[in-house]
């Protein structure tokens, strides 16, 4: 309490902001036996990236609540990121998340990032 924010750790994860052609390879897929290919669902690439995302960051935090690292959780992501983050989340961790925050704070400055949470964190 009152002493601003400090960094403890940044996650980079750019293939999340890659264009999906970027992210498909394009050699041909795998076909077996008589040259009928395997049904495989499509995904989004860019949804699969984020998914990726999203479970680092679960266990990521997972590993800091075992290690009593925090105490209370306040979550803040973009609106589609932060519904796919919570559903990674396990139930120890989901349980100190003591807000969730909808919006893009990215490219904010620290002194703008504290001016959007003083609502609710001690600065």
């Amino acid at each position: 309490p009152k002493k601003g924010l400090q960094l403890v750790k940044q996650f980079a994860h750019p293939e999340s902001r890659d264009k999906a052609s970027e992210l498909v390879s394009d050699r041909p897929g795998q076909t077996r036996g008589n040259g009928h290919g395997a049904f495989v669902a499509a995904t989004d690439p860019k949804q699969h990236e984020a998914d990726r995302f999203a479970l680092e960051l679960s266990r990521e935090l997972d590993h800091g609540r075992g290690a009593n690292s925090y105490e209370r959780l306040i979550l803040v992501a973009s609106s589609p990121f932060i519904g796919l983050l919570n559903s990674r989340l396990g139930s120890h961790v989901r349980a100190l998340v003591s807000e969730t925050i909808e919006k893009d704070y990215t490219k904010a400055t620290d002194k703008e990032l504290a001016g959007h949470l003083e609502h609710c964190i001690y600065l």
